[in-house]
């Protein structure tokens, strides 16, 4: 199924241990990069990119993750004792010297560097597994989106291929009509160049099939009809794996077609009819830089 790239969720969960806000956010990318910003979970990091890199293969996939622990039992406290005693003992003996009595709160005990530490726990098997079943449901959020613009995006470029193929449609006419084009051509310029003599069938059919191999456009229209199948069959709903890479590589293919045809042609319709194909083509490319 085609996917597009871009696709936003963020939803929160909460468990008898655990709240989360998970927030996932995907766009256009080359290749699969992901960018994890959040509460630190370890290797449970590294299970989330591998659920994600199952579901999808191209694209930037910024996440966010908040956790808050529930209860005191999953946070860790440490105090450190011996700077306690030693700042506590420096007040006393500051007290005994100068006759002042010196106190300190214990807010400002808790802002002495590393003398309090307070962190969350590790999460354990349970918090993972429910880690990782929230993340999964937010991830659906985002793929659910990610296949919406992919049906926009190929009914779009279906409607881009139907001009396409019309404009190669009027080329390919025109350019079956163009032996009699050119032979009329050079029987006019034969005989204003011979003053009105006429001009022999032989000669005459020489020259327009020199000029009709010369200026041969059979190839590349076969080759921009054969792409555009193959760009059809790309875009069909049995296709469950990532193809835009491939419908990249066959609008690059068209191009190079499309350029070669209105450079060999001596038909100004079909130039134009090029020139057509090279507009329709412009809007397909920059289609397929969204698809997966």
């Amino acid at each position: 199924m085609i996917q597009g790239m871009t696709g936003f969720a963020e939803r929160n969960f909460a468990s008898p241990s655990l709240r989360l806000k998970i927030s996932i956010k995907t766009l256009n990318h080359r290749f699969f990069d992901w960018s994890y910003k959040g509460a630190p979970l370890g290797e449970a990091e590294n299970r989330l990119r591998g659920l994600c890199q199952k579901r999808i293969h191209r694209g930037r996939i910024e996440v966010y993750i908040d956790v808050t622990p529930i209860g005191p039992e999953n946070w860790d406290f440490t105090l450190n004792e011996g700077l306690l005693e030693k700042i506590l003992g420096s007040l006393d003996r500051v007290t005994r010297r100068t006759g002042l009595k010196l106190e300190i709160s214990l807010d400002s005990l808790f802002r002495v560097p590393q003398l309090v530490e307070v962190g969350r726990k590790a999460l354990g098997p349970a918090e993972t597994a429910f880690l990782e079943r929230s993340f999964a449901r937010t991830l659906d959020d985002v793929v659910a989106l990610r296949r919406r613009e992919g049906r926009e995006t190929a009914r779009q470029l279906r409607v881009h291929l139907v001009a396409v193929r019309r404009f190669v449609a009027r080329a390919e006419a025109r350019f079956k009509r163009q032996p009699a084009l050119l032979k009329a051509r050079i029987k006019k310029r034969l005989t204003d160049l011979n003053a009105g003599a006429a001009v022999s069938e032989g000669k005459l059919a020489e020259e327009a099939s020199f000029l009709a191999q010369r200026y041969d456009l059979a190839e590349e229209i076969g080759r921009l009809k054969t792409h555009l199948a193959s760009f059809e069959e790309f875009l069909s709903p049995k296709v469950v794996d990532p193809v835009g890479r491939q419908l990249d590589f066959l609008a690059q293919e068209l191009n190079r077609e499309a350029n070669t045809l209105a450079s060999k042609s001596q038909d100004i319709s079909i130039t134009r009819e090029s020139l057509a194909i090279k507009n329709e083509l412009e809007s397909i490319r920059q289609h397929v830089q969204n698809i997966e």
